[in-house]
């Protein structure tokens, strides 16, 4: 394995719809055997799906400001903010200003991540969903 160091600028990005953009940082392809971690940006007025994970997931909110919903609550969240999530616990991140974008930070305990959407049941892995260029 060789150490690297990755700037998210001209990284390729997963238009995930609905306001929805990621960048895939450490992932297998770049090396890594044990996590995975990202940057997700959410537009004003935004949230990502309701959803679980078949293992733990630490968020740090970067910018922007909103709400974490964990398990039936809503937690307000601001810039370094921080979520630990335990496996299979229901949630999301919800952009509520009208104007700012909000971006978090997150790592995946596993590098075979997995995100189901409660409202579908559709399970996918983090590292296969589509990607395209930035």
């Amino acid at each position: 394995m060789t150490p690297i160091v990755l700037t998210p600028e001209g990284l390729p990005v997963k238009d995930r719809g609905g306001g929805i953009v990621t960048t895939p940082l450490v992932t297998a392809g770049r090396g890594s055997r044990a996590m995975l971690t990202g940057i997700t940006r959410i537009a004003p007025g935004s949230a990502v799906p309701l959803h679980t994970h078949n293992c733990e997931e630490c968020v740090i909110v970067l910018s922007g400001r909103g709400f974490a919903h964990i398990d039936g609550i809503d937690h307000p969240v601001a810039p370094s903010d921080t979520s630990w999530i335990p496996a299979e616990i229901p949630h999301c991140f919800r952009n509520t200003s009208d104007s700012e974008e909000m971006a978090i930070f997150w790592t995946y305990a596993s590098i075979d991540a997995t995100r189901t959407i409660v409202a579908t049941g559709v399970t996918t892995r983090i590292d296969e969903e589509g990607v395209r260029p930035s």
